[in-house]
């Protein structure tokens, strides 16, 4: 049986974060997209936040605008859907638009969505991105039977939250909280959901989350990702996230 190879979509945000720090207009975020789009990305990932700290409107239009160059590559646009997200989801009607539930304040998400407190006024949201032709994914902690809440929605896919894997990466405590992802996956895809995962992901720790996950159709990577790019630059950062998940899919043959 063929494995499905996980896309890699890459988060720009850190990108913009240095850029605004002067008015010279470097790093160029198009630059950086175009650069990883032609090393092999299959998506680009941006966050707009309200305050505009990094990714800014202008970014999400003109980004959306490169990637009508580019068939077949992935535009998603995460962020709060009662904060600004909306706006760029009706405007420009991305590929897919990844539900957050992160404050204006907020340095970076750290939580998923609570479907017990937020069902009730994400279901109108979910069915107006849908009716657009967007598909929608719901940033989740890995919690199993949250899965079929999430379907319930009418959401398309679920993100789920990696950082407390990538915070036990290393320390001998890992298998575990990799069972709980895969048993939240297991469900996912139980539900009818897609899988996506990400945060905190890095070279290190992507092989062997997704031979643990093998079901997690995207991974979206910015901070771990940019960060290679500082020394390694923008095309072999990319390659050697791809290498990671092509040794994922390989360790994952005849399983």
């Amino acid at each position: 049986m063929t494995k499905a190879k996980t896309a890699l979509s890459v988060n720009l945000n850190k990108v913009a974060l240095v850029r605004n720090t002067r008015h010279l207009g470097i790093p160029s975020v198009l630059r950086a997209a175009t650069l990883c789009l032609e090393a092999g990305a299959q998506g680009i990932t941006v966050h707009p936040r309200p305050d505009a700290r990094h990714i800014r409107a202008d970014d999400v239009r003109e980004l959306h605008q490169l990637l009508r160059s580019w068939p077949g590559i992935e535009f998603n646009i995460e962020g709060n859907p009662f904060h600004n997200l909306m706006d760029f989801v009706r405007e420009l009607r991305p590929h897919q638009c990844t539900l957050v539930p992160d404050a204006e304040g907020q340095a970076t998400s750290d939580h998923g969505w609570d479907l017990a407190a937020d069902a009730s006024r994400l279901g109108p949201i979910v069915e107006e991105a849908r009716s657009l032709g967007v598909r929608v994914s719901l940033f989740m902690d890995p919690v199993p039977p949250a899965m079929a809440a999430v379907r319930a929605l009418g959401a398309d896919r679920v993100e789920l939250y990696t950082e407390s894997y990538a915070s036990a990466f290393g320390t001998g405590r890992h298998g575990p909280v990799l069972d709980g992802f895969a048993r939240a996956a297991q469900a996912a895809v139980a539900a009818g959901l897609g899988v996506n995962a990400g945060h905190d992901l890095n070279r290190d720790n992507l092989t062997g989350f997704l031979r643990a996950v093998p079901s997690v159709r995207e991974v979206s990577i910015g901070h771990a990702l940019i960060s290679d790019a500082l020394e390694l630059g923008y095309a072999e950062a990319v390659k050697a996230y791809l290498e990671s998940i092509e040794r994922a899919l390989d360790g994952r043959a005849g399983t």
